[in-house]
């Protein structure tokens, strides 16, 4: 019986075919923004079972699990590995129509050469298979059979670079970046978790952090920390832009009140948070850097579950705030200084696309092509249908040609196949257009845009140093 992911999945045309097997399938991987461990990339990890390197932390798949009626010991809880893995092999036959069972079977084919469907007939096989493989996927294995050029991982400024240190001594050809993360520094509205924080901050800083200006010291010191370790991205979560007026005064008033236990109002945490990124802002600009805004998550809805199993454990959804008016004011104040830095802008609410795609075009500056970048789709929407939304906009509104591409945005060594399903969404994105004459049946100048896209746009837009084994490609 011919195999469910063969290699016309989700190819719909003979145009589609080719551009993904002459001009998409073979482009190195340039994961510019994730949350894999990067602990695990300098020990070069060595994965327990299948449960271990596949089910992880990944809430994705918990959602599903719970969805199904999964009790949370075989999700996130103490449930045993192999129980886990037999949960979610019950589950994943009643995820027709969702992208994880895609993602899951293209991952079981790509990493244990496994053709066969999971499900509970199939679990025990498939176990077995998939751990008999295992010990040829350490992480540096995992890296260098997908081709990654560059892994850029997310760090909070108070965190250590000492893996990072240790991953370039190993002589480890993918390029591991950290990326400024210093969300926390806003929680002005959470004493009890802006404080302990403001300690981690100043024993990473080597300073003491009393007043703002010493926050900021500290911050600053961390800015240049990363700068020295080749970090060039930032990265924010934030429900919306934050563009209130706010004084230096203001600003230390807050910090100082959060400080003493005093938990800000939602009005002064905007202000304060407004006040901190703008000047992010402005050290991105000056040292060359690109800042990530992640806009429009609706956090840790479940206060019950929040509580017992803390933040990012599958309990968040898609907001509905709006947001342009605020990004437009924060854009525009970094611009009207000449200290905007290039941009790339996540979307999460798919009725947004096209205001995101607008906005973006509104600060373009000539300096560099495609310097503030409408965002590949995000979290809820880094599915096929959701790729296409977004991929649509970008090419109505801006230049998709332009466009520096996919990344995981995962805590799993195993989502590097994403980058092969983006690909194989765009191709059929394009090669159906050209079938229909909506494009030129020039498949040298279509596929052109579609390696720029899957690879050399980001390459030449980050400016990342890269092994020579990636740095060449054309």
């Amino acid at each position: 019986m011919k195999p469910f992911i063969d290699d016309d999945f989700l190819l719909h045309s003979a145009a589609a075919r080719e551009l993904y097997s002459i001009y998409a399938r073979a482009e190195p991987i340039y994961d510019y923004h994730c949350h894999v461990p990067v602990g695990q990339i300098a020990s070069n990890h060595q994965f327990a079972d299948v449960t271990e390197i596949w089910l992880g932390d990944d809430h994705y798949k918990w959602r599903a699990m719970r969805a199904n009626g999964v009790d949370e010991r075989f999700c996130s809880g103490d449930g045993t590995p192999r129980e886990k893995f037999s949960a979610w092999a019950a589950t994943l036959p009643h995820a027709l129509g969702n992208p994880l069972y895609h993602w899951s079977h293209l991952e079981l084919k790509r990493y244990f050469g496994i053709d066969t469907l999971l499900s509970p007939a199939s679990a025990d096989a498939v176990w077995s298979a998939a751990n008999a493989r295992l010990p040829s996927l350490r992480v540096h294995d995992i890296l260098g059979a997908n081709r990654v050029a560059v892994v850029c991982t997310t760090d909070d400024p108070a965190d250590p670079l000492d893996s990072h240190e240790a991953i370039r001594r190993s002589g480890l050809r993918t390029r591991v970046y950290p990326a400024f993360r210093p969300d926390r520094a806003l929680a002005v509205a959470k004493p009890a978790v802006l404080n302990p924080w403001v300690e981690k901050l100043g024993g990473a800083a080597r300073a003491q952090v009393r007043s703002f200006d010493d926050l900021l010291g500290a911050l600053k010191a961390r800015h240049d920390a990363f700068h020295a370790f080749g970090c060039r991205l930032s990265d924010h979560g934030l429900e919306t832009a934050l563009s209130q007026p706010c004084t230096h005064a203001e600003a230390s008033a807050v910090f100082k009140a959060a400080r003493s236990g005093q938990a800000a109002s939602p009005e002064d945490a905007g202000k304060f948070g407004s006040y901190l990124m703008l000047e992010f802002g402005r050290w991105d600009a000056h040292r060359g850097w690109t800042k990530q805004l992640h806009l429009g998550a609706q956090r840790d809805n479940n206060s019950r579950l929040l509580s017992k199993l803390g933040p990012d454990t599958g309990f968040d959804s898609i907001g509905d705030q709006p947001q342009t008016r605020a990004l437009g004011r924060y854009l525009d104040s970094l611009d009207a200084t000449g200290e905007l830095p290039r941009m790339v802008l996540y979307n999460v609410n798919p009725t947004e696309n096209y205001a995101f795609a607008t906005m973006a075009g509104n600060f373009q500056d000539g300096s560099v092509a495609g310097k503030v970048q409408f965002g590949s789709g995000w979290w809820f929407l880094d599915q096929k249908e959701g790729i296409e939304w977004q991929l649509s906009a970008l090419a109505n509104i801006g230049l998709l040609s332009r466009f520096v591409g996919m990344l995981t945005d995962s805590r799993s060594f195993m989502s590097y196949s994403r980058h092969e399903y983006f690909r194989r969404v765009l191709c059929n994105m394009l090669g159906g257009q050209v079938e229909r004459g909506e494009l030129p049946r020039d498949l040298e100048l279509v596929g052109s845009m579609v390696r720029r896209v899957c690879f050399s746009n980001a390459r030449d837009f980050f400016g990342l140093e890269l092994d020579p084994l990636f740095a060449n490609v054309r």
